[in-house]
């Protein structure tokens, strides 16, 4: 006797726990975690142990720059050579690197910044790619079901919104641990997490889904249209990154000329929830409204909500701006992910995954740099400038999207007999 089919109208996410695994859930989110403490982690102690703030700051980059260029890099490996094969070594070399951080970091005013520029890159190079390869598990799991397209849209929902509350919940952990222990505890809490979690990670049921690239030396081809549209949503991620780093500095601006800097963090939390919130909605978002059309609408109106954060001069009026631009982050993120995806080829999806992520590194480096300087020039309202510009060339890039998806399908229905 066959089992009857899922009833049609339940919610996408039921189908999720049978899929993977209930532990997967809370392992998949701790597991990244450290990722999310690393960068504010890495500043909060240099800067406390040298009393550079500059210092801590190059160090912080420097995370940030060996993520960019190391996430692509364990991507490509994990294609070749199976998750499991890549996560386990690479989880032993960050603990070794954070571990060598937070020992020639806390050496006080005589801590060599050459040695500090180094090892906070291969800290962040060796950063364990949990989101984007989880992404690619859910992927790999939902690829022959028959409601496959609704259960992937709530796992690349409910990855986003996990990613959104690491973003909150990480450098939160961080500043507390700081303020009640000590400066280096947060180091070696995320040092301790990875040696600990990523292997476990790396070694749970569903990596078995993920069948690797064939082990020999032939090259994957992209076509044009594959090429330039991984390149748009790259393009989209640097922009949406671009805009985490310039509203966070604008937020701590305002917060600063509100009189105390310290609800800066607190109140860029507002943007985390309500993109999280929105994030889980796209699961139950019509299934034949177009991937690139989504992005199109949100980013259309992501525009002027983030016009909207010049306006406020209070704190109150701040937190209502700043949860209405949240609204249109967390779709664009599930949106350019599931893109990303269908463009990819088969055997390069955890290199376009990690490449995705790996934008919104690169955007949230310039959106801190650039902010930050016309933070110090014009106020808050300089910092939310360039929050504005970023979310012009996210609707740009969507732009660019529609119409290459709008010729793909041209094409194909010019071929059709």
């Amino acid at each position: 006797m066959t089992k009857s089919a899922p009833k049609t109208n339940s919610s996408p996410y039921a189908a999720l726990p049978p899929l993977s695994g209930w532990a997967f859930f809370p392992l998949g989110f701790f597991a990244r975690l450290p990722l999310a403490m690393l960068t504010i982690g890495s500043m909060t102690l240099i800067s406390d142990s040298t009393g550079s703030f500059a210092a801590g700051g190059m160090s912080a980059a420097m995370v940030g720059l060996g993520s960019a260029v190391g996430g692509p890099s364990i991507g490509y490996l994990a294609d070749r050579f199976g998750q499991r094969r890549v996560l386990i070594p690479v989880a032993l070399l960050q603990a070794i690197f954070v571990t060598a951080l937070l020992w020639f970091g806390g050496a006080g005013p005589l801590a060599s910044l050459p040695v500090l520029t180094v090892l906070s890159i291969l800290a962040g190079a060796t950063g364990p790619q949990v989101g984007p390869l989880a992404r690619v598990r859910w992927m790999a799991l939902t690829a022959k079901r028959k409601s496959g397209g609704k259960e992937l849209g709530a796992a690349l929902s409910y990855e986003s919104m996990v990613d959104e509350l690491g973003f909150v919940l990480g450098p939160a952990l961080v500043g507390l641990f700081a303020a009640l222990v000590a400066p280096w505890l947060p180091l070696a809490i995320a040092a301790l997490l990875t040696l600990i979690l990523v292997p476990l990670f790396a070694v749970h049921r569903t990596e078995r889904a993920v069948v690797p690239a064939v082990r020999n030396a032939v090259k994957v081809k992209l076509t044009s249209a594959q090429g330039i549209g991984i390149g748009i949503a790259i393009l989209g991620m640097i922009g949406m990154g671009t805009f985490f780093g310039s509203s966070a500095a604008g937020t701590l601006a305002f917060a600063g000329a509100m009189g105390d800097a310290n609800i800066g963090g607190l109140l860029y939390a507002a943007v985390g929830f309500t993109s999280a919130i929105a994030a889980l909605s796209v699961a139950f978002w019509p299934s034949g409204w177009p991937q690139a059309s989504r992005w199109l609408a949100a980013a259309i109106f992501m525009v002027p909500a983030s016009l909207v954060l010049q306006l406020p001069g209070e704190v109150l009026p701040m937190i209502g701006a700043l949860l209405l631009v949240g609204i249109w982050v967390g779709p664009i993120l599930v949106t350019i992910f599931t893109l990303g995806g269908e463009i990819a080829p088969p055997t390069r999806l955890s290199t376009v995954m990690t490449l995705l992520s790996s934008g919104i590194v690169v955007g949230t480096a310039i959106g801190n740099s650039l902010a930050g300087v016309l933070a110090d020039s014009h106020g808050y309202a300089g910092a939310f400038g360039v929050a504005s510009g970023a979310a012009g060339l996210i609707l740009l890039s969507g732009i660019g999207m529609a119409l290459l998806r709008g010729q793909q399908r041209r094409v194909m229905l010019r071929h059709l007999p």
